[in-house]
């Protein structure tokens, strides 16, 4: 808590847009969270009671210091329909309006958000545009979607993506795209990429074809992908909020050992050693 708050001075002193990530979750959260001490589930009221806790102290704790919030992260199957969780197994259907509601009351100032991976696809893209018209039409306030863009060279075709950046704005939906890095090195199932952090295989040589470096012509292969990309962001960039790049440089990039621990991948603008990849200085032509 203590480096989160020095990061959040650090952006308000420097008028930083910061954006918090993320109140409601299915993954990384302890079983304490749905469970009494002697092991038993709460009930729902009980886990809205805890969920209000939790939404209170953390988003409360920064009220008017962070401008957003995704209040809710990957909710959704890749067929749009709810992703089973303790959160919809114990709270039922509507734990995402209780969330937005709670989060609208412990931070009215800033923006709130759902984020979501694979948000291009059509069947996912209907699930998030039913959710935004059920909040909508029952006035609970949701104020942007975040598309995470965790691409690579060949995957999700360019059209998905921006048919998707129109269905949302079409909601007078903030578009974020959040998350953003483009995988150079094969994926095992490049149909469903996705973003699940649970998934873990064993490594095999296939999948991690450039240990040692990147060849250059599939580095001018990731710098077409950007700027094929940026063309997109630059066309609607009435509605797009913010790009965000989901890590610094390719040295912490957490695609190096997912979903295969040992893989070394090279999906970001900066290199190992800190150095901007070439085709960098393009992207702000586009």
């Amino acid at each position: 808590m203590k480096r989160l708050t020095r990061q959040v001075e650090f952006a308000n002193k420097n008028n930083h847009f910061f954006t918090g990530h993320t109140l409601v979750w299915h993954s990384q959260v302890p079983d304490w969270v749905f469970e009494h001490k002697d092991g038993t589930p709460l009930n729902r009221a009980e886990l809205l009671a805890r969920m209000e806790d939790h939404i209170n102290t953390v988003a409360g704790r920064y009220a008017g210091k962070i401008d957003a919030w995704d209040v809710v992260n990957e909710a959704l199957n890749e067929d749009g329909t709810l992703r089973e969780s303790k959160w919809l197994s114990i709270i039922g259907d509507d734990f995402i309006e209780q969330a937005f509601m709670l989060a609208a009351k412990a931070a009215p100032n800033a923006k709130l958000y759902y984020n979501d991976y694979n948000l291009y696809k059509p069947e996912k893209r209907n699930g998030v545009l039913n959710l935004v018209k059920r909040l909508q039409n029952k006035g609970i306030r949701i104020d942007g979607v975040g598309m995470q863009a965790h691409y690579s060279l060949t995957k999700p075709d360019l059209t998905e993506i921006e048919d998707s950046i129109k269905a949302y704005s079409a909601l007078n939906m903030d578009v974020l795209i959040t998350e953003l890095d483009v995988s150079v090195i094969p994926f095992p199932d490049e149909k469903n990429m996705g973003a699940d952090v649970s998934l873990s295989m064993e490594l095999q040589e296939s999948f991690n074809p450039y240990p040692d470096a990147l060849p250059v012509e599939v580095e001018n292969q990731l710098g077409d992908r950007y700027r094929a990309l940026f063309n997109i962001f630059n066309r609607h960039q009435e509605v797009i909020k913010r790009v965000t790049f989901w890590g610094v440089s390719d040295a912490n990039t957490w695609r190096n050992d997912w979903p295969m621990p040992g893989r070394t991948d090279y999906p970001l603008l900066f290199d190992r050693q800190l150095k901007a990849k070439p085709f960098v200085s393009s992207l702000n032509k586009q």
